[in-house]
């Protein structure tokens, strides 16, 4: 599947198959299929070379001629779809093949007027040569579009962690943050000083106004009684806003949905009463949702409690500053020299600056840019992609193109404009993966293994060597799209710290990919505003922000979504979400998070209807049965039920779906149907319950298994041998995740020996090993993928730290237990990968961090034994309260919990001042947070001093 070809890319395939002996077409159907196919062939590559001409370039009728090609490509995959899928379902070839030719004969009418269509590329001028050439010749081979799958999955650029904080120090730094906004908020004479003060951030989208907004924020949010942090946007719901402010100071409950806008600003009067607050409401878009927010803030009383809005709209910053008291803060872009730098860093990843031969041309780009981070952050990796810089003549070629006057006169539409460049230097499956994420509404998180796998359902993914999955190509694709700042990545802070686990796509890519999106009938978004499409057929359909009356008022017309090949529905709109009977090829559904019990309209055993379905999200649904109607989704791929916790057992028909790659359930679902092992596509299996022995054998069968996650209730010795030996039979596991509802000591005992290609192995809950495995221990070379490890020791001796410290890939480490040695030292010959260190016990000692250690560090988050630090440390090695960490280069997040036991008060709050202190004079200017548990009472002398209780 192909923006710019349409289905062309997954058609030819299946006309070929079509031609095979099996399908006992008649001989003069074969002969039309085959014509059919070398047309399309030709068609395609006349495609392909429109796709590299920028849409703003094309001649308005070989725009239409594309769309009306692409447009039949869907027909007729969906013509060959559903005799293929009744082939497959057993039904009798002979109708099949009836029906089938009289299809083709309309398909060929039908193309007849396609080639007319393609005469009148012939004869458009100074549109594209090839594209003439290829129209002209009819004779000519085919041309292969292809993309060669890679060898190995694209690492995430490690310069993109550095370029974000860049944004943030550039963006929030003196003069800017302290200078002019912190005193905003601070100015005033003593009586107004007391009163609720307002400033609104306004400026263009992509100026920073979030992001300067957070690091003040996060500066000052510890000198409030309570704060709150929200982002709103577009077509955002009042009541929403009101509730999600409520949820951020703490105000969390179910009956909060139940409630009207009334009640709801009453209880935020209520809660904010008598309290110094400070709110920040990000991206307000509307002046009616601002009108109803303000309701909730007291203007008097307040205490001298702030409240932050952004904006792109001048009215609106203004409306929310109608207090002689309150500010309007205007965004203005980055200097010369901040932009050089942020430029810089992200091309040359360094601080030497730029060379010489590119001086001139990256002057002349910046002042195109105009001193907007996101243009900066774009067009810098559009020219350092792949992790190389492209050569200076294509530097010159990029400054040509990018057009005049964004200096003297910046707009939205000239910053679409740049951004357009990154995207049509993108290549082909890049482009339509990234056109995708439309799907999603504004400052959605999008979790970045669905998002795969819905690539995967709708073909968007190349199948590679067959050395490689699917998802590890498709696990690629995202990372380009990281590496060229075209999505933002979330990283994971509760399971695998510091690893990539969702993505956000800014506001601007967002404007760009919709437009683009409804340009090309790529996605339908229906969000109460207007759909994005015109009366084409509805190709994908993304349900928002809209309510029944809205939709009756406008409704999908039946007919226009019988191609909808992919839904992604977001509360409230599952309200008006077609029943599953009007989609004849659907692909993708997703409904996670909108409610489906027994109140919602739609017909779950409908979903047995869906026969080409590969992608179905059931995720956080409230369903507590799944229908046994499943079990007819033969092409059936992935199938999330995750936390459904009602559902307790699946239906018996789950067994015959062979081709599902991935089930995502609750463990909580303690039965399964016989026959488990028979799903030999299954890659990935999370959170299966485990407490069945022949659940247990049946796992041994799942050959191509890469990622388990198991739960277990109780684990007998039987069971236990039998885990390990299915475990062992897994060739491609890549990794395992073990949990257990009681205390298990020593789970795999010392027999199993993981293979080589593990890449991360996690223990939760009470899962603990009494030493180190043996499979570490022994031998840590054998594991030499091995990147992530989240482990609980009863005790980490110094021996341990140093095999851990052996594994050549390790990347991320969370080491819990219940004892550790009294003093850890980390050398500087171990952990050369490492970059988030998470460390608890509970009997914490001290960690010290030599010079010349963990130089790819960026992510501390560990706790420390003040008793210990002063015994051990302190004459042995140095005064150590700082931990070393200024020997640590490429230090950006800090969590430090002091543990004050045995120590006095004075000297626990030197240790938290002496590092402090380091933190804040460390070069990166890290971001950090420092505890002392227990927490010192006001009244309480330095000469004080804990006793632990036994």
């Amino acid at each position: 599947m192909d923006l710019a070809t349409g289905a062309m890319g997954s058609l030819l395939p299946k006309l070929a198959e079509l031609l095979k002996e099996e399908y006992m077409l008649q001989t003069s159907i074969k002969k039309k299929v085959d014509s059919l196919e070398k047309e399309m062939k030709s068609m395609q590559a006349a495609l392909c070379k429109v796709r590299d001409v920028p849409r703003d370039q094309l001649d308005i009728q070989v725009k239409l001629w594309a769309g009306e090609v692409r447009e039949l490509s869907f027909d007729m995959e969906d013509v060959v779809d559903k005799f293929l899928v009744r082939v497959h379902d057993g039904s009798e070839l002979a109708a099949n093949s009836n029906k089938l030719a009289r299809l083709i004969k309309n398909m060929v009418r039908l193309f007849t007027k396609g080639k007319a269509r393609r005469e009148i590329a012939t004869a458009i001028k100074d549109i594209n040569k090839q594209v003439q050439e290829v129209a002209n010749r009819r004779g000519r081979n085919a041309v292969d579009n292809i993309v060669c799958g890679p060898t190995t999955v694209t690492p995430v650029d490690p310069r993109l962690r550095v370029l974000y904080t860049e944004v943030t120090e550039l963006v929030g730094i003196v003069g800017k943050r302290d200078q002019e906004l912190m005193k905003l908020l601070s100015e005033g004479d003593i009586l107004s000083k007391e009163k609720l003060k307002i400033v609104s951030v306004v400026g263009f989208g992509g100026l920073g106004k979030t992001t300067l907004v957070k690091t003040v924020y996060d500066n000052i949010k510890e000198d409030f009684d309570c704060r709150a942090f929200v982002p709103v946007g577009r077509n955002a719901d009042g009541k929403k806003v009101l509730m999600d402010i409520l949820v951020d100071l703490g105000m969390c409950g179910s009956n909060l949905t139940l409630w009207n806008e009334r009640q709801l600003i009453n209880k935020l009067r209520e809660s904010l009463q008598n309290k110094r607050y400070l709110i920040v409401i990000d991206d307000i878009w509307d002046e009616k949702l601002w009108a109803t927010i303000n309701l909730a803030f007291s203007k008097s009383n307040t205490f001298g409690s702030r409240l932050i809005t952004t904006t792109r709209i001048v009215s609106v910053s203004k409306l929310c500053c109608s207090s002689s008291t309150d500010s309007v803060y205007q965004m203005e872009p980055l200097s010369d020299d901040d932009s050089k730098r942020l430029f810089y860093k992200r091309i040359f990843s360094g601080e030497s600056g730029c060379p010489p031969e590119f001086d001139e041309v990256s002057t002349n780009i910046l002042k195109k840019c105009g001193g907007v981070p996101l243009a900066i952050i774009t067009i810098a990796s559009l020219l350092a992609s792949d992790q190389c810089i492209k050569p200076e003549d294509e530097w010159h070629v990029l400054l040509k193109s990018i057009g005049h006057g964004l200096t003297e006169n910046p707009s939205v539409e000239e910053m679409m404009r740049i951004l357009s460049f990154s995207y049509y230097d993108l290549p082909s499956h890049l482009k339509t993966c990234l056109l995708y994420l439309s799907m999603f509404p504004e400052d959605q998180e999008i979790k970045k293994d669905g998002l795969i796998w819905m690539w995967i359902a709708e073909s968007f993914v190349e199948s590679g060597n067959g050395r490689i999955s699917l998802f590890e190509i498709g696990e690629t694709y995202f990372n380009e799209l990281v590496n060229k700042s075209m999505i933002q990545p979330v990283y994971d802070k509760e399971s695998v710290i510091g690893t990539i686990c969702a993505c956000r796509v800014h506001d601007m890519v967002l404007d760009l990919i919709c437009l683009l999106s409804r340009e090309e009938n790529f996605v339908t978004i229906v969000n109460g505003v207007g759909a994005m499409s015109s009366q084409s057929n509805v190709h994908r359909l993304s349900l928002q922000n809209v309510s029944k009356e809205e939709h009756e008022a406008t409704p999908l017309e039946s007919g226009r979504i019988l191609q909808v090949r992919s839904i992604a529905t977001f509360e409230p709109a599952i309200r008006v979400m077609p029943s599953f009977s009007s989609f004849d090829v659907l692909r993708v559904l997703d409904m996670t998070k909108c409610h489906l019990g027994p109140s919602c309209h739609l017909n779950l055993r409908e979903l047995g209807s869906l026969f080409h379905l590969r992608y179905l999200g059931l995720a956080s649904t409230g369903i507590s049965k799944l229908p046994e109607e499943v079990g007819k989704l033969q092409f059936l791929q992935v199938l999330d039920l995750s936390n459904n916790y009602d559902i307790q057992e699946l239906p018996s028909t789950i067994s015959k779906l062979g081709r599902l790659m991935c089930l995502l359930i609750s463990h909580y679902c303690k039965r399964f149907p016989d026959g488990l092992g028979n799903m030999s596509s299954m890659e990935v299996l999370r959170d299966i319950n485990g407490d069945t022995l022949s659940i247990v054998k049946e796992l041994g069968k799942m050959k191509r298994l890469r990622k388990l996650a198991i739960r277990f209730g109780n684990l007998s010795l039987e069971l236990e041998e039998a885990f390990v030996k299915s475990l062992g039979e897994m060739a491609n596991i890549q990794s395992v995740s073990i949990g257990c509802d009681f205390k298990f000591v020593d789970i795999l005992g010392e027999h199993w020996v993981p293979p080589r290609s593990l890449r991360e192995f996690t223990t939760f809950r009470d899962v603990k090993f009494s030493i180190l495995p043996a499979w570490i221990r022994n031998n840590p070379l054998h594991l030499p993928q091995l990147s992530n490890l989240s482990i609980f020791v009863e005790e980490v001796q110094q021996a341990d730290l140093r095999s851990l410290g052996k594994l050549p890939a390790l990347c991320n480490l969370a080491l819990w237990s219940l004892r550790r040695s009294k003093l850890l030292v980390i050398s500087a010959d171990e952990f050369h990968c490492l970059t988030s260190f998470t460390s608890f016990s509970g009997s914490p000692g001290q960690v010290v961090f030599q010079p010349g250690a963990l130089l790819k560090i960026e992510v501390i988050v560990i706790d420390i034994g003040l008793q210990v630090t002063r015994e051990e440390v302190v004459g042995s090695v140095g005064y150590c309260f700082d931990l070393s960490m200024g020997n640590l280069p490429s230090l950006r997040d800090v969590t430090v919990r002091f543990d004050r036991s045995g120590v006095t008060v004075g000297e626990a709050k030197q240790a938290e001042v002496a590092l402090g202190n380091t933190l804040r004079t460390h070069p990166n200017r890290p971001t950090f947070e420092i505890s002392i548990r227990p927490s010192i009472p006001e009244d309480a002398p330095d000469g004080d001093v804990h006793i632990e209780e036994e």
